[in-house]
């Protein structure tokens, strides 16, 4: 018996440490793949919009606009999306949505006005609505809480890792300009819609719904990963059970989304004006997607060791808020020197705040809703943030800089909401204090 005591909590360890090896390996690579591509299609306008503009005429603000209405579909669409998922389950849900968006992303490549760029891209945001809430909340089906800020920030490396790989093979498709017949744009969607399509297939023989259901663990590993999620389940959280119409009144809610919206800002106004912004310095579509891509490769490797950081010291705000008011002093920066290194340096800066946040942000969220309100809660905070960042920020910057030609005139908006964001996030999390002492009791 006394050896049993003695040897129980290695034993204990063992079993999670290669339970979670197991569940990590089997569903983070293919999560990781996949938003990699969703990036890609959501944030290719980007760079297409060096031919494409000319080809269809379109004037900063209208391309601004025409950027921003993916975020306006993804707003009215991605609540509604994710508690389908929490109905149907997600190894049919995120399939549909993987499909669908890859086929609305080809579907780029035929428009022909202004008018149909505005359908076809409020059509990609409303089949790409869902997807990056519906994964926060399966893994907070998989993951265990003391886990999910480095499994968060790994997961979402896809996005820089995206602009990283995105800005220079879309600057490669673009110099084929005229291959079959096509323009380099053409092309461009063509070919980087069609992985999702293949992977939305692939998906469906991937993923499972629950721990229970994977046959790649024993059944003391799912009993153990099982009774871990349950107990978690079981805690106190600041916004209980409520109807979908209470959290989105929810003021909580609001101001998570408002915390957000600075780095969801960040990232997609830079991910849709940055290629311009760099073509200003008279350089050709391959060079200008090749230093492009320098800031998001950064961002990649220091988000991840931010998430780990925020694990390894169990602290979310903090390391949520310092992110938030690194972007804004790279754009105060902005003012001090625009030549092309200083320029990838800013950026740089700013990108990195803005992917480093990602991972603690969104362990703190989760840890502050019940699992009945995961599914609405997660889905509206982000569907309100990428409203705030990919439509109205988007636009503003657009707006700005076609009246002043000013690039850093154009990001001011951005510093506000980044420093309101960073404030809010340390006064909100004071208010509920730290989660520490209940993550605790969980690990023991």
């Amino acid at each position: 018996m006394t050896e049993q005591i003695r040897n129980g909590a290695p034993a204990q360890d063992a079993l999670e440490k290669e339970t979670m090896r197991r569940v990590i390996w089997r569903i983070l690579p293919f999560l990781v793949v996949s938003y990699l591509i969703s990036i890609i299609d959501r944030g290719n306008i980007g760079m297409a919009s060096l031919q494409m503009n000319h080809d269809l005429g379109l004037s900063k603000a209208t391309f601004g606009f025409a950027s921003s209405l993916y975020f306006v579909a993804y707003f009215l669409f991605e609540v509604p999306s994710n508690l389908a998922m929490q109905k149907v389950g997600a190894r049919l849900w995120i399939p549909r949505i993987m499909i669908s968006w890859g086929v609305v992303s080809m579907c780029m490549a035929l428009v022909q006005s202004t008018t149909s760029l505005y359908i076809v891209r409020f059509l990609l945001g409303a089949a790409e609505a869902g997807f990056f809430p519906g994964v926060v909340l399966y893994l907070t089906w998989w993951i265990p809480s003391r886990y999910r800020a480095r499994i968060i920030a790994t997961f979402m490396v896809s996005i820089p890792l995206a602009n990283f790989i995105g800005s220079p093979l879309s600057g490669l498709i673009l110099s084929l300009d005229g291959w079959l017949g096509l323009r380099g744009w053409h092309l461009l969607f063509i070919i980087e819609g069609l992985p999702a399509v293949l992977l939305g297939i692939a998906a469906f023989f991937i993923l499972r719904d629950r721990p229970h259901q994977a046959n790649w663990l024993t059944s003391e590993q799912k009993q153990w990963l099982e009774a871990t999620l349950e107990a978690e389940r079981q805690q106190h959280k600041h916004i209980g059970h409520q109807t979908t119409w209470q959290l989105l009144k929810h003021r909580h809610i609001w101001l998570m989304a408002l915390i957000y919206a600075g780095a969801s800002s960040a990232g997609t106004t830079l991910s849709v004006w940055s290629p311009q912004l760099l073509k200003s310095f008279q350089l050709d579509n391959l060079t200008t997607g090749l230093i492009n891509a320098i800031p998001y490769g950064l961002a990649s490797v220091l988000m991840i060791v931010w998430g780990r950081s925020s694990d390894r010291t169990n602290e979310r705000r903090w390391h949520t808020a310092l992110t938030l008011f690194m972007i804004a002093i790279g754009v105060f920066a902005a003012f001090i020197n625009l030549s092309l290194p200083a320029t990838v340096v800013i950026l740089s800066v700013m990108l990195i705040g803005a992917y480093a946040m990602k991972g603690p942000f969104w362990a703190l969220a989760a840890s502050w809703m019940n699992s009945t309100s995961a599914a609405a809660g997660l889905a509206a905070i982000g569907a309100i943030a990428n409203l705030i960042g990919g439509a109205v920020m988007v636009n503003a910057y657009g707006i700005i800089n076609e009246r002043t030609g000013s690039h850093t005139l154009a990001m001011l908006p951005l510093a506000g909401l980044c420093m309101a964001g960073g404030i809010a996030v340390l006064v909100m999390g004071r208010h509920y204090g730290s989660q520490t002492a209940q993550e605790k009791q969980i690990t023991n």
